[in-house]
C-alpha cells in the first residue's frame, strides 16, 4: 500500500467518531501522532475514544444538521488548535425496509444526516481548510456504485454526498484544498450488525453477488482510510475488491436490480411477518433518533420552533434556529 505525507501534528476532525470506523479512524490517525478532534452525538462514547488517542484529542457533541452549532463547533475547534489540516466526514445513519413500509421521518432523517450533515460539514470547515490547504474526505459508500433493494435512503443519501464531493473537488482544487470519497462494503460495525438483526435484511445481503454482501472487517478498513488521508487520495477504497466495481458501476446496478426483484416477494413478506420498524440502525441510530428527538422531532431547518413553511417564505434555515449555548460548543478534553 502507497504511503503518503506524514500525519505527525496534523489537525484531523473527524465526525461521527463515537464508535465504529469513524472511533477507529480516530485511533489510527491519533497513533500517527495526528491531534484529532472528535466530534459526535454521544458524550460518554466520545470521552472514552478521545482518551484512547491521547493528551491531544479533544470531542465536540455536536449533531451535523444543526448548521448553526456545527459552525459553533467549527470555530471552537480552530481556536483550540490554531488550525485545521483534515476534516472526515463520516456522520451516518441507516434504514432498512421497502421504501413502501417505511417511516417517512426516519426516511428524511437519513437523508439529512448522511448528505445535509455532509453538505454542513463542508460549509462549516472549508473556510478553515482554505486556510491550511488541507483536506476533506467524505465517507460514502459501496452502495454509490451498486444500490441495493431494501436500502432506498442510504444508497440514495451515499450517491448524494459522491456527487456532492466530487464537484466541491473542482470547485476548491485551485485553492489547493484536495477532496476525496471513501468508498465501504458492509464492514462489522454497530450499524451492520443493527441490520443483521432483522432476518429479512438478513436474506437480502445473502442473495447480493459475491463478494457484495460479505461483512468485511474494520481494521482493514480503517487501516485503508489513514492511507488515502495520508495520500490525499481522490478516491479511497476500504476493500481491495472495490476499484472493480467502479469500473463495473455501469453494469452493476442492473445486475443487482434484476436480483432484487426476483428476491423481494420474500424478503417482503418476511419483513411484514416480523413486524420489523424502520428506525435508524444500531446504537448510533438510536443516539441519532434520541438527538432528533430532543430537537423536536422536525426537519434541521425547524429547530428553532417553526415549521418548514415558516422557513420557506424567505428565511433561511440557520435564520429560524434560536442557536447553541456555550456549552454546547466547549471543548471536553
Amino acid at each position: 500500500m502507497r504511503r503518503g505525507r506524514d500525519l505527525a501534528g496534523q489537525v484531523v476532525v473527524v465526525t461521527g467518531a463515537a464508535r465504529g470506523i469513524g472511533a477507529l479512524v480516530a485511533r489510527r490517525l491519533a497513533a500517527s501522532d495526528a491531534q484529532v478532534a472528535l466530534l459526535g452525538l454521544e458524550p460518554r462514547e466520545l470521552a472514552s475514544v478521545s482518551a484512547r488517542c491521547g493528551p491531544h484529542s479533544r470531542w465536540w457533541e455536536a449533531d451535523v444538521t444543526d448548521e448553526r452549532a456545527l459552525a459553533d463547533v467549527a470555530a471552537s475547534v480552530r481556536d483550540a488548535y490554531g488550525r485545521i489540516d483534515v476534516v472526515v466526514a463520516n456522520a451516518g445513519i441507516a434504514v432498512g425496509g421497502p421504501f413502501i413500509h417505511s417511516d417517512a421521518r426516519a426516511f428524511a432523517r437519513v437523508i439529512e444526516v448522511n448528505l445535509l450533515g455532509s453538505v454542513a460539514t463542508a460549509r462549516a470547515f472549508l473556510p478553515a481548510l482554505l486556510e491550511s490547504k488541507g483536506y476533506l474526505l467524505q465517507v460514502a459508500s459501496a452502495a454509490a456504485l451498486a444500490p441495493a433493494p431494501m436500502m432506498a435512503a442510504y444508497c440514495a443519501s451515499k450517491s448524494g454526498v459522491e456527487a456532492f464531493a466530487r464537484a466541491v473537488r473542482c470547485e476548491v482544487a485551485h485553492h489547493g484544498v484536495g477532496v476525496g470519497v471513501a468508498y465501504l462494503s458492509w464492514t462489522d460495525t454497530d450499524m451492520v450488525r443493527g441490520a443483521d438483526e432483522n432476518a429479512a435484511l438478513r436474506e437480502m445481503r445473502a442473495g447480493l453477488p459475491f463478494p457484495i454482501g460479505r461483512t468485511n472487517p474494520l481494521a482493514s478498513a480503517a487501516d485503508s482510510l489513514v492511507n488515502g488521508i495520508s495520500r490525499r487520495a481522490p478516491r479511497v477504497y476500504a476493500q481491495r475488491w472495490l476499484p472493480p466495481m467502479q469500473l463495473l458501476r455501469g453494469v452493476l446496478p442492473p445486475v443487482v436490480a434484476r436480483l432484487g426483484a426476483r428476491a423481494m416477494p420474500d424478503i417482503e413478506a418476511r419483513w411484514l411477518a416480523t413486524a420489523a420498524t424502520t428506525h435508524p440502525l444500531g446504537p448510533g441510530g438510536a443516539a441519532d433518533t434520541a438527538a432528533d428527538t430532543r430537537a423536536g422531532g422536525t426537519a434541521a431547518d425547524t429547530r428553532a420552533g417553526g415549521t418548514a413553511a415558516d422557513t420557506r417564505a424567505g428565511g433561511t434555515a440557520a435564520d429560524t434556529r434560536a442557536g447553541g449555548t456555550a456549552a454546547d460548543t466547549r471543548a471536553r478534553t
